[in-house]
């Protein structure tokens, strides 16, 4: 499902604190893009305190060997699209999405700049039709009886 990142780009009131970059928001992306391109831009809004931009171009994929932690994540009480960040050319911009709940504890811990937002209705019902069509949950184990 091909997406677009809304960036955030924040000043803190701190005189000693450098800026402060997240990805803040996720939304299907409508918009064909050719290959080779570098993602396109665009700003939404833009302030000496607070700047937002679009970053479009990316891709959600979904892969068998990663079910177990879509559904982990699908079932949490608020679902995340989990976004790995480099800085380039000045600016904060995604490099890699993902669905998976283990995807993003990777990402976190790998020491890279990465955030969990919260997952749009569109990618959330994206989301169900593939765990139903492709997910079995792992049958309960009976404990053995003493006797």
């Amino acid at each position: 499902m091909p997406i677009a990142v809304i960036m955030q780009r924040r000043t803190p009131q701190h005189r000693w604190a450098g800026e402060a970059w997240a990805a803040v928001g996720i939304v299907p992306d409508r918009a064909v893009h050719p290959a080779g391109t570098p993602p396109p831009v665009q700003t939404l809004s833009a302030s000496p305190e607070r700047d937002y931009y679009l970053v479009s171009g990316l891709e959600l994929e979904l892969y068998p060997d990663e079910n177990e932690g879509y559904f982990e994540n699908f079932m949490a009480p608020e679902s995340k699209v989990f976004v790995l960040w480099r800085m380039e050319q000045g600016r904060a911009m995604p490099v890699r999405a993902s669905v998976s709940y283990v995807e993003g504890t990777r990402m976190f811990d790998s020491g890279e700049s990465a955030d969990g937002v919260p997952m749009p209705a569109e990618i959330q019902a994206w989301l169900q039709a593939y765990l139903q069509a492709h997910y079995q949950p792992p049958k309960p184990r009976r404990g053995r009886q003493h006797g």
